[in-house]
């Protein structure tokens, strides 16, 4: 026999454009909810606090920043602190500074994942209003644990890259409006079903580990990539379970691949900077010595020290040029057009 349950955990993840989304979302929910709700929202590590006491206003559900450790308590809103990771442990929540999912932190799939490992069945995962793919993986274990899933529609999400991500990813998402998805978690919340307990699957708490152990390291997950990873700079392992690419380090970094391509071109972005840095320090310390050389009579030493500024001089001004004309954009734009189609 199986436990009779209602659907008692709802994570929502949103990115850009989804403050307006998740007040309107909460707005729509009443204040004696049988379920808890835990918000990620991708925001500065520097960010204020600001967004629970908006998330507070937005209807009768209380809301406030989450605490480490405190109990998972119908009615209320759990929000994830800058620079956190919130995540589910139990009946209870966890705050975790483990490793970036994305290029975020906070990020939806740490989130997500751990409530698929969690709360299985009792699990509403929600996807609002955002760019590029994160919470589509945790969509689809939640999914595949007997939850269910919700997508803000597309086409009136200001940002539709997380939504399309997460309706790819998963076999069944509700796709509608903020008022119709408030309306199916009070629905689902109400509703008592009968099902099967499950056990954590050994990939999914190898993953989740970093998060609940200090110091842990996850197992390697799959083979060696000719990869590196854009965060730490470590080998990157192709996970084999996931269809749509997904790869992490050794440390526990986690990426899609678009996320991926976009903390790549972060990352080259940064290495023009330092070499351009480099470069203006040679240059500061050739002049110097030039102008030595000359003040002494070194003919010869200033003849090359005077060719040496030239190049170094030349060098800087292209990569500069070439910097300003690149820009190495994330693939957005383009992935979203194509999904559009």
């Amino acid at each position: 026999m199986g436990a009779i349950i209602g659907r008692d955990v709802v994570v929502v993840a949103a990115s850009a454009g989804g403050v307006e989304a998740l007040r309107s979302l909460l707005g729509g929910l009443p204040g004696d909810l049988r379920a808890a709700v835990m918000v990620v929202l991708h925001i500065s590590p520097r960010a204020g606090s600001a967004l629970p006491g908006i998330l507070d206003r937005s209807g009768p559900l209380k809301a406030a920043a989450a605490q480490d450790g405190e109990p998972l308590r119908h009615g209320r809103v759990y929000v994830a602190p800058p620079d956190l990771h919130l995540l589910l442990d139990g009946d209870a929540v966890r705050l975790s500074r483990g490793p970036r999912h994305n290029g975020h932190r906070p990020a939806a799939d740490p989130l997500f994942l751990s409530a698929a490992a969690f709360a299985g069945p009792r699990t509403l995962a929600v996807v609002l209003s955002g760019t590029l793919d994160d919470g589509a993986r945790g969509c689809a274990q939640v999914e595949s644990r007997g939850g269910l899933v919700a997508v803000q529609d597309p086409e009136e999400s200001p940002f539709d890259g997380m939504p399309r991500a997460a309706i790819a990813a998963t076999a069944r998402p509700m796709v509608a409006g903020l008022a119709d998805i408030a309306e199916w978690i009070v629905r689902q919340s109400d509703g008592a079903r009968e099902v099967k307990g499950e056990a954590v699957d050994q990939e999914l708490e190898r993953e989740l580990s970093p998060f609940y152990s200090a110091g842990a390291l996850p197992r390697p997950p799959g083979d060696l990539s000719a990869l590196t990873c854009p965060d730490c700079n470590g080998p990157l392992y192709e996970v084999p379970t996931s269809p749509n690419g997904h790869y992490q380090c050794i440390v526990g970094h986690a990426w899609s691949l678009e996320s991926m391509i976009d903390g790549q071109g972060e990352a080259v972005e940064r290495a023009f900077w330092v070499t351009i840095l480099r470069l203006e320090e040679r240059l500061h310390l050739l002049t110097r010595m030039l102008s030595t050389a000359q003040r002494h009579g070194q003919t010869v030493t200033a003849r090359w020290l005077r060719r040496q500024v030239e190049q170094d001089r030349d060098t800087v001004k292209a990569l500069r040029r070439l910097q300003s004309q690149s820009g190495w954009e994330s693939p957005v734009a383009v992935t979203e057009g194509d999904r559009r189609r």
